[in-house]
């Protein structure tokens, strides 16, 4: 039988079992993912380090039809509270620049205008470990639309562009990240997004590494751009120069080669992409069958057109059960059936089967995991 036939075969009798037993059969174990010998798989779930250096990274593995929200604790890190922050009270924000009239919001006056914003996903652009890609989390936030603190802020001038502002850990030396934490917007980009000041997480005050008490979040973009512990909102000219972070996450964000002024960048949106997440070695009419589950995210529309392969040079095959999402703010379960031809080391490789949708990250085998199998 050829090697195409033989793979159609054995696909229509992982399939077949599965809809004669059921997915679920009987759990044998979980398989690890990821390079076993790679030194450099950092602990999950552990906030490690301080300042611009601070980690945490959310074990993914976990999650699961009825537990699909990151708890506060196990939220992503990137970096640490600034000591200034912490102790800065009240909290109040700055309006400037190009405006008629500069003026500052106390936070504490927004309360009232607070309201559910829905569960949103937010990714580090520099989520690249193998061994887990844990800087990736779901939340339910609680906010204050951002065009709210914009209408205070009434312009001078009609070419203008939004710089919004964190306070930064300045003060120490760093040998991950570039102090100074900005990004800069046009008004369109934050409202299409629906850009809000995030104020709770889960239904409490953000806690103090999350950017109490105030983080921009800016829906469907890169975590780089949703600004932590917001103090200042300048309307800024049409011609200026992007920010340090701007150009220290300008490959990561996938922005043009050369791009140097803030209009020349694009919007630092999360593609469509797919991750698995675990791999589960079970017994299904007495035989060993593997699961892989995974997640799915990211892009401006719901996709289902998810296929996988394991080796170079296989054919790709249809995932077994990918339900079409009912929303790219958050990311969705799918799963795939697979009886591998014999034991060893294989790569999990996804791509999305629709010309029509970008997945540049995945068009570079960017979130590819690696899995042992030694029983088929």
């Amino acid at each position: 039988m050829e090697s195409g036939a033989l793979a159609a075969s054995m696909i229509g009798s992982v399939r077949g079992l599965a809809e004669s037993q059921g997915a679920a059969g009987r759990l044998v174990r979980t398989l690890r993912l990821g390079d076993p010998n790679r030194a450099d798989a950092p602990p999950l779930n552990q906030l490690r380090g301080s300042g611009l250096d601070a980690r945490l990274f959310t074990d993914l593995s976990a999650l699961d039809a009825g537990a699909m929200i990151t708890p506060n604790d196990r939220f992503y890190i990137r970096t640490a509270c600034p000591n200034d922050a912490n102790a800065r009270r009240p909290w109040t924000i700055a309006l400037g620049g190009r405006v008629r009239r500069p003026a500052t919001v106390t936070l504490d006056t927004l309360e009232r205008l607070v309201a559910p914003m829905g569960a949103h996903l937010l990714e580090c652009s520099g989520n690249s470990n193998p061994n887990n890609y844990g800087l990736m989390s779901v939340t339910r936030w609680d906010g204050v639309a951002i065009g709210t603190l914009l209408d205070r802020a009434q312009p001078s001038s009609r070419d203008t562009r939004v710089l919004i502002s964190g306070m930064d850990d300045e003060r120490r030396a760093s040998v991950t990240s570039t102090p100074g934490a900005s990004w800069i917007f046009s008004r369109d980009d934050l409202e299409r997004a629906r850009a809000f000041l995030a104020t709770r997480m889960n239904g409490v005050p953000l806690p103090r590494h999350h950017g109490a008490p105030g983080r921009l979040i800016v829906p469907g973009w890169y975590g780089c751009t949703c600004i932590k512990w917001v103090n200042r909102i300048d309307l800024v000219d049409d011609s200026v120069e992007a920010t340090p972070q701007m150009q220290e996450f300008a490959a990561r964000t996938h922005q043009p080669r050369g791009a140097r002024l803030a209009r020349e960048f694009e919007p630092a949106v999360i593609d469509t992409a797919a991750l698995p997440i675990r791999v589960e070695q079970r017994i299904i009419d007495n035989r060993v069958i593997y699961r892989v589950v995974g997640i799915l995210w990211g892009g401006s529309q719901p996709t289902n057109a998810l296929q996988i392969r394991f080796r170079s040079g296989e054919r790709w095959e249809e995932v077994t059960d990918c339900p079409r999402p009912a929303t790219t703010a958050t990311w969705s379960l799918w799963s795939h059936l697979w009886r591998p031809r014999e034991p060893g080391r294989y790569d999990i490789v996804l791509r999305v089967n629709d010309p029509t949708i970008r997945t540049r990250r995945l068009d570079l085998y960017f979130y590819v995991r690696t899995v042992d199998i030694i029983e088929t």
